[in-house]
């Protein structure tokens, strides 16, 4: 999530009068199913997002703006937006929750996201025919909330990087021989630096997505958008070095793998695709391993993005990283104050001379 959600709780004031049948304080969780799943506007939001770590994010702001709605706690996990009568919203009741989540101490971004997903649900509601088309237009007339902080995340040094590739390499056998739970980590943590995969893209990977001949990589990313990013020299080494113990054989790029290090299979002989979580667990035990700060997935990939700008347009950046707009990307930048520092000290410097200097002498000619 980009910014915590234990913040401070909102002041407590009651929604506007009669604002659900059930109960003129909320929603109330116990009153059983508003409508029934098939019809339900957030499991329909939800189930139409492109990815599971969209489902995800957006599943948390339905669920605190439920909270907020019933008056229960934003971390009270028992409450959710599943079966809450969502269509008999109206504009008092949208400006009432944009007020609550004003008053959270949540980034600009993270705000707008909370209301991005109620305008989601209600729009669920209106195809539905549970919202009619007046009443939906004006519960989503909501301004957007401005200002701007810098981004999440940190940029990870090469420094970092060279250190979990060396934590990986060191992971050998009793014999001395690379394990391969190191040959796949430290191939992973290449294709991550220099890819800029999501970990949702990363466990996706499929043998046949990697062309070795011309060492390209073709990316399902969000909303099934395909795209082919070019691999380095150095990470195409790293890939082969885990292939070679691997095999050819087809499946997840990045497999699970046994406490023994070899390839799980299923029952048709087809390796185990890993989850999500296990490219941040990989990431967590090498970062111990090799005494560094903690790094995250995504910081991997704000540095690929970080620093791949200054070598190419955002316009092609944001195309190798999988953004349907470059101003998304440009949001990824977290290169450190001293590169900005840098390149304001290599700016020229001014000819300090007056304009006027020919004018003095020009009055003391005869």
């Amino acid at each position: 999530m980009p910014q915590s959600d234990t913040a401070s709780e909102p002041e407590s004031r009651p929604l506007p009068a009669a604002a659900f049948p059930a109960s003129p304080a909320g929603l109330t969780a116990a009153a059983g199913p508003a409508v029934a799943p098939a019809r339900d506007p957030y499991l329909l939001y939800l189930g139409r997002l492109g990815s599971a770590d969209s489902r995800r994010a957006m599943q948390v702001c339905l669920d605190h703006i439920t909270r907020m709605l019933t008056g229960d706690r934003l971390d009270d996990a028992t409450i959710t937006g599943q079966s809450q009568p969502w269509h008999h919203l109206r504009y008092e009741h949208t400006a009432w929750i944009r007020e609550q989540i004003d008053q959270m101490d949540w980034s600009p971004a993270y705000q707008n996201k909370h209301l991005a997903a109620l305008r989601g649900v209600l729009k669920e509601a209106w195809k539905l025919g549970l919202l009619s088309t007046d009443d939906h237009q004006r519960a989503v007339a909501l301004a957007p909330f401005g200002g701007h902080r810098e981004p999440a995340g940190q940029h990870v040094p090469d420094t970092v990087i060279g250190a979990l590739i060396a934590a990986c390499d060191a992971d050998r056998s009793p014999a001395g021989a690379p394990t391969g739970a190191g040959l796949r980590d430290a191939a992973i943590v290449a294709v991550l630096d220099a890819c800029g995969l999501r970990r949702a893209e990363l466990v996706a990977l499929q043998y046949a997505d990697y062309d070795r001949a011309r060492r390209m990589l073709t990316v399902i990313g969000k909303g099934d958008k395909q795209r082919r990013i070019p691999v380095n020299a150095f990470t195409a080494r790293r890939l082969e070095a885990w292939l070679a113990r691997r095999g050819t054989h087809r499946g997840p790029l990045f497999p699970r793998l046994t406490r023994g290090g070899t390839v799980r299979t299923a029952l048709d002989g087809r390796p185990w695709q890993m989850a999500p979580q296990a490219v941040r667990d990989i990431l967590a035990k090498r970062t111990e391993q090799a005494a560094t700060t903690p790094v995250r997935p995504h910081d991997l990939r704000r540095t690929f993005i970080s620093n791949l700008l200054p070598q190419a347009d955002a316009i092609m950046t944001a195309r190798l990283a999988g953004h349907a707009s470059p101003s998304t990307t440009l949001r990824y930048d977290v290169r450190p104050d001293e590169e900005a520092r840098d390149a304001v000290e290599r700016l020229r410097v001014p000819p300090v001379a007056s304009l006027l200097q020919d004018t003095h002498a020009d009055r003391q000619s005869p």
